[in-house]
């Protein structure tokens, strides 16, 4: 690591800490050659993800939309942000933890539909309504029978 004030690369580990989210590591470090200390972070590398929308278009992922998207279909619904919150968080990790850095809008609805079906059966049918873009009173019969059957 390259001294702030010297420039020289040589530099040692003083003291580490784990930051108050969990998500970095805190380094302060002295230069070798002038002594003085300075403060580096530690975090994990995230590779970018695109998301192929059904247009065939491309956007960079973005898991905010996500969050709202379930926070819409739980709208007067009993469901703790925190849940919410909880589920996106999975669901962006299971993103990064695939290979693929490109992802369809259609893989992720699947994955929140996966973490909304156990969270509320209504805001699950709310979101699937939207997502699987029902053309009639039948389509959505369909899906509600499915749930139905599931219980």
């Amino acid at each position: 690591m390259k001294c702030p004030y010297c420039g020289y690369q040589e530099s040692k580990v003083v003291d580490s800490r784990h930051s108050d989210d969990g998500l970095s590591i805190r380094r302060r470090r002295e230069c070798l050659q002038c002594q003085k200390r300075f403060t580096t972070y530690e975090t994990v590398e995230s590779l970018p993800i695109v998301v192929i929308k059904r247009d065939s278009s491309r956007q960079q992922f973005d898991r905010n939309k996500i969050l709202n998207g379930m926070l819409r279909a739980c709208e007067k619904r009993p469901v703790a942000l925190a849940e919410l919150e909880k589920a996106t968080d999975e669901i962006e990790q299971a993103i990064q933890n695939s290979l693929d850095r490109e992802i369809s809008t259609e893989k992720i609805g699947e994955l929140v539909m996966e973490r909304l079906k156990p969270l509320d059966e209504v805001a699950y049918v709310r979101f699937a309504s939207v997502y699987r873009q029902f053309k009639d009173i039948d389509s959505f019969m369909r899906e509600l029978n499915k749930i139905l059957e599931e219980r």
